[in-house]
This record gives C-alpha cells, structure tokens and sequence, in this order.
C-alpha cells in the first residue's frame, strides 16, 4: 500500500508542476516517515550519497564547456566551416544544420546548449536565405538530439553512474549510432529540398574552405581534445570535461578575445543553475532508487515482464515503448536516474549489454524532448526563434521518423553500440 502512495504522490506532484527533484525526495521522504522502518536521516545520507561519485564532476565541467563555447562566438566559426564544407548541396543549409550540429556535439553534450547556442544561428540564417520558419525549426530541434549522443554526452554520464557502467565505452557506443542519426536526418533534408525544390546556397570553393578552417581550427580541436583523450587512455571523461572547459575558456579570453569579464560572470552562473538542478534531481532519484530495491519492486517489476515473455526482442520492443511514453511527460536526466534501477536487472537477465542498453535509453529519450508537453528542445526553440510552439511541433514531428528508425536499427543491431568499445577496451 505504501509503495502505491509513494509512486501516486510522485506522479501526482510532477503533475501539478512540482519540480522533478522536489517530488522524488519528498515522495521518498514522505514514504520513510510513514514507514517507520529506517531513521529519518536516511534520507540525506542516501542523497548525498547519490552525488558523492567522482564522474559526476564531469558534469559542471561540460556544461562550462558548452556554456564557454556559445559564450565566447566558437559556434559561429563552426556554422561558417560546416556551410563551406556541405552548403553546396541543394537545400544545403539544412545539411549544414545537421553537419554544424555534429560537429558541435563533440563539445557540449546536451540538446539544449545545442539548440540554444547554435539553433539561433543557423534558424536565423536559414530564414534569411528564403528556407520556411517551420522547416528550419524541424531540422534544428531533430539535429540538436545528436549531442547526447556523440561524445562526449551528459545523459551517457548520468547513465553511466547509475548503471555502474564504463563511461569511455558509453562515449565510445555512442558514436557510431551518432553518425547514423546524421545521415538519416540528411536524407530527411535532401527528401525535403528535392520536394520544395530549395535552393543550393553556396558553389564549393576550396579558398572559402581553407579560409573558415583555419579560423574555424582551434574550435574544431575541442572535440578532439575531449574525445581523442578519452579514447587513448589519456585522462578520463572527468579529466576530459575540465580540459575542455579550461581549453574553451583560453579561446574565448585570450585567443578570440570575445570572452569579458561581465560574460565569464554569467556564464558562472548558468552553470551553476544548471548543475544544481541536474545533481539534485539525481540525488532525488537516489533516495527513490534505493527505496525501489530495498523493497524488491525492481525484481517484482522484472518477473512480471519475464511472465509476458523472455525474448530479448519483445524485451527491448516493451521497454522502448515505456521509454517512448515516459519522454513524453518526463525530463532526461529524472527519466534516466528512476528507470535504470528498474530496467537494467531485467535487460541483464536477458542478455543485453548495459553499455548497449545506455545507447539506446538515451536516443530514445532524446526523441522524447522533441514530443509535447515536455520536450525543451521545442520551447527553446520556439523562444529563440519566435515560431509559435504549436508550429514548431508539427513541423518536427515528420523529422522522428529517421530517428525513431535510427533507434529501432541501434535497438537490434546491437554490433554498432558495441563494435567500437569493443576495439578500443579489448
């Protein structure tokens, strides 16, 4: 009965509009008391537990980074090198969307600095070249879901802790199924820009290339600082993410000299905003994890779908169907930090790696932050660019068809999750 209560007041709290960590400790807090089978103080000591991990400071770190990185004018240079690279093609700035987004995501991690930093870019840009508002805000917000998934990648650290798994073999799992989510929603352009009949923007000039490389260089070394030094054992995700926001902060200050004192200020301060709100959500989700299997809810969850069947397939057809719904009402982070506890025992009972199963939680979110009511990479979007929300989701739904087909392709071919860790941690 009590575990009835405790599931209806978190549910009923994020209903009503209370922030995510605020309902899963005050649920959980609300359990232990009426409980009265464990003291009180149980509730800090496991949430601060749940935040004493030392691949939790990566996430501060990377979200400096990504903060740094808008701040300081590197996503100009990078929209300028992907345009000269690949905005020859018809509709070519739709693929220069995609192409920037890329490239971006080996700096910052999340869908929202994405969206936020170098979506106002290339939407304004897009508009200004005659593209339909709708049409530029589809790609955006479909492109910006690729910086989770390349590494480096907040959720893949969050994931990561909570499943007690390798975060070099999630960043590295990542990447692959990263380079296909590209190349489907490129396809997605070249379909769209074939139908409407957009225009190439720029002929290909070899000067134009050379020249925004060059000044584009120093900002495309980020990526391979961070993922280069993660992947040969240099430093750790951790060491990674300090290097990338110590080597952001030197381009913006003292390279390009855009970075002044009044911005460094509120930069701080974003990420300080930020990490807060993520590690209290995960400190919340700890107290409620812990709560789940010191009651054997977990096991009790996972005999019930073993009933319906043990075929991984249907396992994994089930669980990204739950995952599919829960990123419909629920943030990434909160999502990840309460359903891996539940999940993992039952997908490593039949056999599924958990560094495939991070992949494919954490795409399958990210589709769920381009879906109503939740999704942020729509609000954000819909500020920055002044289309109405209700516009802006209609024109991203047909954009989750190569997504959700990249998903299913991840799901059963577990071999491009898995082949690149493989090499590198054999």
């Amino acid at each position: 009965m009590l575990l009835v209560l405790l599931f209806v007041l978190l549910f009923g709290m994020i209903i009503l509009g209370v922030p995510v960590a605020l309902a899963l400790a005050g649920s959980s807090a609300a359990f232990i008391l009426l409980s009265g089978t464990v003291p009180d103080v149980v509730v800090i000591h496991r949430m601060v537990n749940g935040v004493d991990s030392f691949p939790l400071l990566a996430v501060p770190f990377f979200i400096l980074a990504g903060n740094l990185m808008n701040t300081a004018g590197i996503t100009n240079r990078i929209f300028d090198f992907a345009k000269a690279c690949i905005g020859w093609m018809r509709g070519g700035l739709g693929h220069v969307n995609v192409g920037a987004s890329v490239i971006f995501a080996g700096m910052s991690g999340a869908a929202v600095a994405d969206a936020g930093g170098l979506g106002t870019i290339e939407i304004k840009a897009m508009r200004d070249a005659g593209y339909d508002p709708g049409f530029a805000v589809g790609v955006t917000a479909a492109s910006s879901t690729i910086g989770p998934i390349v590494p480096p990648s907040l959720p893949m650290v969050i994931y990561g802790v909570m499943a007690s798994a390798s975060i070099g073999q999630l960043f590295a799992a990542g990447f692959i199924p990263g380079l296909l989510m590209a190349v489907s929603l490129m396809l997605m352009v070249a379909w769209y820009a074939h139908r409407r009949r957009y225009p190439r923007d720029a002929a290909f000039e070899i000067r134009r290339l050379g020249r925004t490389f060059t000044k584009a260089f120093l900002s495309l070394m980020t990526p391979v600082i961070i993922v280069g030094g993660i992947l040969f054992g240099i430093f750790t995700p951790t060491e990674a993410a300090i290097a990338a926001s110590a080597y952001a902060f030197v381009l913006g200050a003292v390279v390009y000299r855009t970075l002044t004192w009044r911005r460094l200020l509120r930069v701080s301060f974003d990420t300080i905003e930020t990490t807060s709100v993520v590690l209290f959500i995960v400190a919340g989700a700890s107290i409620f994890a812990w709560i789940l299997t010191s009651n054997r809810v977990t096991e009790q969850f996972a005999d019930i779908l073993l009933t319906i069947s043990e075929n991984p397939v249907i396992i994994l057809l089930m669980i990204n169907l739950l995952l599919f719904i829960v990123g419909f009402f629920m943030e990434t982070i909160a999502a990840i930090t309460i359903l891996v506890p539940v999940l993992l025992p039952i997908l490593t009972k039949v056999g599924v790696d958990p560094v495939h199963f991070g992949v494919i939680m954490v795409l399958n979110l990210m589709i769920g932050l381009l879906t109503p009511p939740v999704g942020m990479v729509l609000y954000v979007l819909s500020r920055v660019s002044g289309v109405p929300f209700e516009r802006c989701v209609s024109s991203t739904l047909p954009f989750l068809i190569p997504l959700v087909a990249v998903l299913l392709l991840v799901t059963f071919l577990p071999q491009l999750s898995l082949w690149l860790p493989t090499m590198i941690y054999r």
